[in-house]
């Protein structure tokens, strides 16, 4: 078995204003990162371009149309404070969504063990009907829902370690008896949400905050005491990463301590929770993750992992 790696070049092409933390550069060092010899056996493919009716999955029509008109024919325009789209944005948004279904597909279908999604814009900020936090689409709520109609999975386990609350995700997932949400973030941090007593409609919600300055062996003790009992509990038949790599000690946008060897760690550890429970099912979706060169080696030690467990 392979690591499937999706991603497109219209990723790039989703612009930002000069300066913004969430920048086409984000894709160039994973792109970097990934060149390296080590990842010459990386089964690569192109995010293909979602279909509406994936998007439906998550979100009503008139959201979709609200983004599509706010498209401006040349330059950049703000939906809010932190979020923008230009002309090709809801195409690099679709091509996320289509990356993260096909990443869906292939695992289920044993073309290939795991996966890792990178694209942007990023999607666990985005709501039913409001984009927010530089996200248009919930790529990984979407993903999820994908699971359980298409493939006709009962439990799907997704897990956000961005350092930043998966607001987007929860919200569409809150009613979803099939999904259970986690998410571990720092707080107090921007968007402010993501207390222990958010539990979703069905108890299919964990929230985990972590107080600025956690460091990796305070963030492993809280998955292993914490997180991956829940996980046990729930026994998913597929694993969904939301794998924001924000919560390195190097990036501009919060204060947690984390280095690449706890992202590794973390990686394996969800790993043996697919392997553990659905026959070693997972894909991840890029989410954050500010400092280039942190997040080139990140990602390179995520990847690497997945490449590890899937061979």
């Amino acid at each position: 078995m392979t690591t499937a790696f999706y991603t497109h070049a219209d990723g790039e092409a989703h612009q930002t204003p000069h300066g913004h933390p969430e920048s086409p550069a984000r894709l160039a060092a994973i792109a970097d990162a990934l060149a390296a010899p080590e990842f010459a056996t990386l089964d690569r493919h192109s995010a293909p371009i979602a279909s509406e009716e994936r998007v439906l999955l998550c979100h009503p029509q008139a959201y979709i149309d609200r983004i599509r008109r706010a498209l401006p024919a040349a330059g950049i325009y703000q939906l809010d404070a932190d979020t923008h789209v230009s002309n090709m944005s809801m195409q690099a948004a679709l091509r996320a969504v289509g990356g993260a279904c096909a990443a869906v597909d292939r695992v289920m279908g044993g073309q290939a063990g795991n996966a890792f999604v990178a694209m942007r814009p990023p999607g666990h900020h985005a709501e039913t009907e409001k984009p927010m936090g530089f996200c248009l689409f919930g790529t990984v709520a979407i993903a999820a829902k994908y699971a359980v109609e298409m493939h006709g999975l009962s439990r799907v386990a997704v897990v956000d370690f961005d350092v930043h609350h998966g607001n987007g995700t929860q919200d569409l997932l809150w009613d979803e008896r099939r999904a259970l949400f986690i998410s571990s973030h720092q707080m107090p941090l921007w968007p402010g949400t993501g207390t222990p007593d958010e539990r979703g409609a069905h108890g299919n919600v964990m929230n985990v905050p972590l107080k600025p300055g956690t460091d990796g062996a305070a963030f492993r003790r809280v998955y292993e005491d914490v997180v991956l009992p829940q996980l046990d509990r729930f026994a998913p038949e597929m694993v969904l990463v939301s794998a924001g790599f924000d919560a390195h000690r190097d990036d501009p946008l919060a204060q947690l301590d984390l280095l690449e060897e706890d992202f590794a760690w973390v990686t394996g550890a969800l790993c043996d929770v697919a392997e553990k429970h659905a026959q070693g099912r997972l894909v991840s979706v890029l989410e954050g993750g500010y400092d280039l060169p942190a997040l080139g080696r990140s990602v390179a030690a995520h990847v690497k992992v997945l490449m590890e467990r899937s061979a």
